[in-house]
């Protein structure tokens, strides 16, 4: 019987977001704004802003030109400016040759081929542990390290397009790095600076115990993202900047459910449809005046419309989404109608030519968490309406809720979602599949259970396979228990160290294996139980256990789409009957083009 290899087991901040934060450094970014006025009582003392500041920020040097974050990259990490200045390219931002981008790291052929020799005899080897001490890991993530990117005529290139300046104190990346999103612009450094980079689990456990610094973040979302966000919206986008503005201003930010939804979600699996949808947070009900125009800033909602004495489901609307304006445009016309037809009787009491406004002909619901952006209706008569054409009007204010409200891509949607099974569609909506980006959905009349999905995945992975051919059914698909690579990945969430995160590059989802402390969080946290916990073992096949407990250490482990690896996810190039697609969710026809193919 092989010995077990006994470890210290993986801990928070074994870790840090950098080696060079003394005790120091520490006080001088503890003496700088925003941190200088936050309370340290507020935070306790195993997650101390001492020990946030030493373990999840570091200080990062630019130089002139130095392209500090890109627009469209995938945020993990907030800056705040210590000296020196920046530029932020506005709308339309720089060109992609610009930016330098570069795909990610792959294997070469020869280390593709050297792999399938490698592999070791026994599942889930780490062969990065010692065998000898306890020595804690200290490794980045690999965006960290990326060859540094910069422009050789920085006043040449950025005279041409539309800047904003930040300078000491001033923090830019906040929004991406909370929402694991893509970069909205990119920030170049006007001159030598320095910057505290924090990690995004940093600044999360900040914001949820300083109350001003979450109003300050907020603040921030509407001074710089609010307008575009609108702006990315069709019927927002040809106002101008003072219309904007306005709009801005008055626009209110509201949140539906759970953050945590998917313990809600865990547990309502099993239930009736009737059960679950009266669980579903309401946030605006058929019957009721539509006081707003409601826009979706992140999640997902149904919409249904009562039928009989239940609700029968209209459409699902998720992130960029917007609902209420037919019935204002109706509500709009109307009373211009009204005022027309009044004209100079008004004041007599004879007249009674105004008509009842238009109540909400749906209702929204809340599918887990949602964040919604409320305009108010008479913002919206007021900027929007008027400078709207009759043909605008027509198209936005069409009520059969099949092509209203519509952009061209977004047609393209509903018409492949008429080309897919209802009884599908449901099943993915229901499941909560429509929130992955790369789910695994497998053909099982075209598969034979060769398992050649399963043997390439653990080629891959030096025979730690990540996934099991096995999943929820509808009909002959099936839905395999493989990480779906999620808009709204809330295994992020709780994990203490980081380890789990999203590729600042594609935007997977990964698993940084010497950072994981084997805590289970990301596993419990995955609504789809496609996150699994395994004993690690040396090259020996004994398991490694903790110095302290004897405890096997425990890691994490889901698929990573292949990120190193050439061709892409190797379960989808082995099967050899055409039987496995990774599909995006958002791509509907390609989903329909699959399905019927």
């Amino acid at each position: 019987m092989v010995e077990a290899v006994t470890i210290q087991r993986p801990r928070r901040w074994d870790s840090p977001f950098a080696e060079e934060m003394g005790d120091a450094e520490v006080e001088r970014i503890l003496a700088l704004e925003p941190f200088r006025d936050m309370d340290r009582d507020r935070f306790p003392e195993t997650m101390s802003l001492v020990e946030i500041i030493r373990n999840d920020t570091r200080i990062v040097n630019f130089q002139d030109g130095d392209i500090v974050v890109r627009e469209g990259e995938y945020g993990n990490s907030a800056f705040v400016v210590i000296q020196g200045q920046v530029r932020v390219v506005l709308p339309p931002g720089l060109p992609e040759t610009m930016l330098g981008r570069a795909p990610g790291a792959k294997k070469s052929l020869l280390e593709a081929l050297a792999q399938l020799w490698r592999n070791p005899a026994y599942p889930e080897v780490r062969g990065s542990y010692s065998t000898e001490g306890s020595e804690g890991t200290s490794s980045r993530d690999d965006s960290d390290q990326q060859a540094r990117i910069f422009l050789q005529d920085v006043p040449a290139v950025l005279n041409e397009h539309r800047t904003a300046n930040l300078g000491s104190g001033d923090m830019f990346g906040e929004i991406a790095a909370l929402g694991r999103t893509q970069r909205t612009a990119t920030v170049i450094s006007d001159g030598p600076s320095e910057m505290l980079e924090i990690r995004w689990q940093g600044l999360r456990d900040i914001r949820r115990r300083v109350e001003d610094f979450r109003h300050q973040v907020d603040r921030l979302y509407r001074e710089r993202s609010l307008a575009s966000h609108l702006q990315a919206t069709s019927m927002f986008q040809h106002l101008d900047e003072d219309a904007i503005g306005h709009i801005v201003d008055e626009t209110l930010f509201e949140t539906y459910g759970d953050f945590d939804w998917h313990t809600q979600y865990q547990r309502s699996r099993d239930e009736s449809f009737s059960q679950r949808l009266a669980n579903e947070p309401v946030i605006v009900a058929e019957g009721d005046y539509p006081d707003g125009l409601l826009l979706v800033r992140a999640g997902f909602a149904r919409v249904s419309q009562i039928v009989n004495n239940g609700h029968r489901t209209v459409r699902y609307i998720g992130r960029g989404a917007v609902f209420g304006m037919a019935e204002i445009i109706h509500n709009w016309l109307q009373e211009k109608k009204n005022q027309s037809e009044i004209g100079d009787t008004k004041g007599n009491s004879n007249v009674t030519a105004m008509r009842e406004s238009m109540t909400l002909l749906t209702t929204l619901r809340a599918l887990g968490y949602v964040d919604i952006l409320r305009v108010p209706t008479s913002v919206i008569e007021k900027y929007v309406l008027p400078t709207l054409s009759q043909g605008d009007l027509a198209q936005y204010g069409q009520l059969d809720f099949s092509s209203a409200q519509l952009n061209e891509p977004e047609k393209e949607q509903e018409a492949a979602i008429q080309t897919i099974d209802p009884g599908m569609l449901e099943f993915l909506v229901e499941n909560r599949y429509i929130n992955g980006t790369a789910t695994m959905v497998i053909d099982m009349d075209r598969c034979v259970r060769c398992d050649e999905c399963v043997t390439a995945c653990a080629r891959a992975h030096d025979n730690n396979p990540r996934f099991n051919r096995h999943g929820r059914r509808h009909d002959h698909y099936m839905v395999a228990n493989a990480c779906m690579h999620c808009m709204d990945p809330v295994c992020m969430i709780g994990c203490p160290t980081g380890a789990i995160h999203r590729s600042s590059a594609g935007g997977q989802v990964a698993i940084n294996d010497s950072t994981c402390i084997g805590c289970a969080t990301c596993a419990n946290s995955c609504p789809y139980d496609n996150i699994r916990m395994v004993e690690a073992r040396d090259n020996n096949g004994a398991l490694i256990r903790d110095t302290v407990t004897k405890a096997p250490i425990i890691k994490a482990t889901k698929c990573d789409l292949c990120l190193d690896q050439l061709g892409g996810p190797a379960c989808q190039r082995a099967c050899p009957h055409d039987a496995l697609k990774r599909v995006d969710m958002q791509n509907l026809p390609d989903l329909g083009r699959w399905l019927n193919r």
